[in-house]
């Protein structure tokens, strides 16, 4: 499922003949449906861009959960989006190690340049900035996720670099670190 801007973020969320076959393959990889709960979610936000409490209420129909349940889950994993966010997702690692090699620089950068804080969205609907409590590169601080790519031992001027790709439409290769997987 891909995420769609357009659409009404109140309507009944309802995937189309393909999404459903998709939805069915990846419930059948899994012993019982609820299992499916989290890629399910991760299926829907990547289409509608956050959990909203439509696809909450679909996502509990068909895997034969309560609301409650699925509810619980959205908001006990910070990867789950609570609320409309812009079109990239900036997270700062605000952990001791990124803390000690420049991550507050960073985040007060962010902050400057997107013209908002964290769990904000800037002016123009690209950028919403939230803070991680870790994104696991310690050893490569200071650490920034930005959509599903890590960058590591940033500084201003290498955010920038990367920000400036971004904003032309192109995706930057994350950091090569010996202990991130292809």
């Amino acid at each position: 499922m891909m995420r769609n801007e357009n659409e009404n973020p109140h309507a009944p969320f309802q995937p189309d003949p393909k999404e459903e076959q998709a939805i069915d393959e990846l419930i059948a990889k899994y012993p019982t449906k609820r299992a499916a709960c989290l890629p399910l979610l991760h299926m829907c936000q990547r289409r509608v861009g956050w959990i909203s409490p439509e696809v909450i209420d679909f996502v509990a129909k068909r895997l034969e959960m309560s609301t409650a349940e699925v509810k619980g889950i959205v908001t006990f994993y910070t990867m789950y989006h609570h609320a409309p966010v812009g079109k990239h997702v900036i997270w700062v690692c605000r952990t001791l190690s990124c803390e000690l090699r420049g991550a507050k620089t960073i985040q007060e950068h962010l902050e400057r340049r997107l013209g908002c804080r964290p769990g904000q969205t800037s002016r123009d609907g690209r950028w919403t900035l939230k803070k991680a409590e870790c994104l696991a590169g310690c050893g490569y601080a200071p650490v920034v996720q930005i959509d599903d790519r890590y960058y590591e031992e940033l500084t201003p001027a290498k955010l920038d670099a990367i920000l400036d790709q971004i904003e032309k439409g192109e995706m930057p290769p994350q950091s090569e670190t010996p202990w991130r997987l292809p």
